[in-house]
């Protein structure tokens, strides 16, 4: 009995043995970079018990504006302390007497310090070329003065910009194929995302020291700098945002407290986006919890009356647009008396200025009767139906976009509503399914200004190699489909022009400005409700100088009650603030 119960254990024991010897073969030998369903590098995280170590670059492309200037990060000259300067004699007087910094707050510093830091609460102290110099010239170990990649509190259009973040599950779905650390940042919204193949790191710059137990060093007191010393990795993404413009657009948008809305401004000649302003801000502590992080500017949006220029479009090709006829602008769009907007009989082009829904409810049932499908025609040659984006082959990926969170626009959902008078005379005003985003009603008044050339809107210009060379350049693209003629587009512009110079117009309220402005007004019936009113969203998309366009700006500010909220006075300041930065500049 007792051999039997022997034999049981014997084999007990032999198992379990043969399973931790197996155990340990796979930690030791098999899965040392791959260890478990988390993938864990064994490698890695028992470098990172013996190891300290300061993060100088994270080693991820930066975005930079069209002058080269880095928008997401900030580089700076800090000092650099390490933790093990509290075990030996330093000479902290010097560093405190180069610095500025008293003797007592840099040996406290390095008293209560756990890891190496770069000096300064909450935001590093930034030294000077030569105070660099000279700190480094001291030579003491665990003393440093360098160059270190800081993320900006605040960033620049930090929508179209977009997030980071760490996601392994993500990340390995995204590159089967690639070997990357899982503590690797990918994009996850934005320009981040869409470039984030381009932008993945090779490594990080880092300053890195071992240690015991304790913290203290264990090879001396030698600090050494790790870099992945690729000449041409990370590459840089050259964005066509403008810095300065950006950031005076959102202290302008910021002024007029815009809640729910923004901005999007083009460069009319290269087709680009010089601004672009979203709000709500991105909640940096949770950036998914709250709507702040959708880019606004690229979502569909109810436009009302600007819509209207695209009807007026289709009426003048349709030779409806006669000088001489009247339109009884006394009634609403349903034949009923209007009250608060009682114009009286006015023409084709007054009624644009003054916005008499009843006109543009009447041609667009006019159109309708000719060909069903004319309002999307007139919308996709006005590139309102979009996307207008960037497209394009790029390397290996066929029809890359450089905005792919942006969506499409519409007018009709269904052939019913398309057949339909009623339906037809309600999106004539903008109103029913019409949707398009602020960035295509931008690149419609772009595409005006041009005289009818239709072009895809650029956010980046080039990809860069590190040492300043071009890997890739996204040249100017027209989009695809037919356009409006340069006939069209010269009596369009006009009537935009009307829109401000008559003095019942929309837009009269930007006659006095140093840049003549073109362009229409919308004040769209969302159909939402709140305290039981109605919310409404409210535009202004226009171009200017009227004579030699240059920018295209689209103000609008969403979910406003009807009596508040108007864009007239953001518009007009952006208009102010353009014409002072360009005579600056010249």
């Amino acid at each position: 009995m007792w051999r039997r119960r022997a034999k049981g254990w014997l084999f007990i024991c032999i198992f379990f043995l043969t399973f931790l010897l197996f155990r340990l073969m796979q930690i030791q030998l098999m899965d040392t970079e791959s260890f478990s369903k988390h993938h864990i590098n064994l490698l890695e995280e028992s470098v990172k018990q013996r190891t300290q170590e300061l993060v100088i670059d994270n080693g991820r492309g930066d975005f930079l504006d069209r002058n080269g200037n880095m928008l997401a990060y900030k580089k700076e000259s800090v000092l650099v302390l390490f933790p093990f300067l509290k075990k030996m004699n330093w000479d902290v007087e010097k560093v405190s007497s180069i610095t500025g910094i008293p003797q007592e707050s840099l040996q406290h510093a390095v008293e209560t310090a756990k890891k190496p830091f770069a000096y300064g609460n909450p935001e590093p102290l930034e030294l000077t070329h030569s105070q660099v110099e000279r700190i480094n010239a001291l030579e003491i170990p665990g003393v440093f003065a360098i160059d270190k990649k800081f993320e900006r509190a605040t960033v620049p259009a930090e929508q179209l910009i977009g997030l980071t973040g760490e996601n392994l599950k993500v990340m390995m779905e995204r590159y089967p194929k690639k070997d990357l650390p899982r503590e690797t940042l990918i994009g996850v919204s934005g320009l981040e995302k869409s470039f984030d193949e381009f932008l993945l790191p090779e490594g990080k710059s880092k300053l890195v020291y071992h240690v015991d137990g304790d913290g203290a060093p264990l090879f001396g007191i030698n600090v050494k700098y790790v870099d992945p010393a690729n000449p041409f990795y990370p590459v840089n993404v050259k964005t066509t945002i403008d810095k300065k413009i950006q950031k005076k657009a959102e202290e302008i948008v910021d002024k007029y407290k815009i809640k729910k809305g923004g901005l999007v401004l083009l460069d009319i000649k290269d087709n680009s986006i010089l601004a672009m302003v979203s709000r709500p801000h991105v909640n940096k502590q949770d950036p998914y919890n709250g709507s702040g992080v959708a880019n606004r500017m690229l979502k569909q949006q109810i436009m009302g009356s600007v819509f209207k220029t695209v009807v007026a479009a289709a009426a003048i090709d349709q030779n409806l647009d006669n000088p001489a006829r009247l339109f009884n602008c006394s009634k609403k769009i349903n034949g009923e008396p209007e009250v608060k907007y009682d114009y009286g009989e006015l023409n084709f082009s007054e009624s644009f200025a003054r916005s008499c829904n009843r006109t543009f409810g009447e041609l667009a049932k006019e159109l309708q009767k000719i060909d069903p499908s004319l309002l999307e025609q007139y919308a996709a040659k006005l590139s309102l139906i979009g996307p207008v984006g960037w497209t394009g082959d790029v390397y290996h990926t066929n029809d890359f976009k450089q905005l792919g969170e942006e969506e499409k626009g519409r007018v009709f959902l269904s052939d019913a509503a398309r057949k339909d008078p009623n339906y037809v005379s309600m999106s004539g005003i903008g109103q029913h399914e019409v949707r398009s985003t602020p960035l295509a009603v931008a690149n419609m008044m772009a595409t005006i200004a041009r005289g009818g050339k239709n072009e895809m809107v650029r956010a980046v210009s080039k990809i860069q190699y590190k040492n300043g060379t071009t890997m890739v350049n996204f040249p100017l693209q027209e989009l695809p489909g037919d356009t409006i003629s340069p006939y069209t587009a010269m009596k369009l512009q006009k009537l935009l022009r009307e829109v401000v110079i008559n003095p019942n117009g929309t837009g009269k309220w930007f006659q006095d400005l140093r840049y003549e402005v073109a362009g229409k007004s919308g004040t769209a019936e969302t159909g939402k409700f709140q305290d039981g009113k109605q919310l409404h969203n409210k535009w202004f998309a226009g171009y200017f100088p009227y004579e030699s366009p240059k920018y295209a700006l689209v103000a609008v500010n969403l979910d406003v009650y009807d009596n508040e909220g108007g864009v007239n006075l953001l518009f007009a300041d952006m208009v102010k603030m353009l014409y002072a930065y360009d005579q600056e500049s010249e």
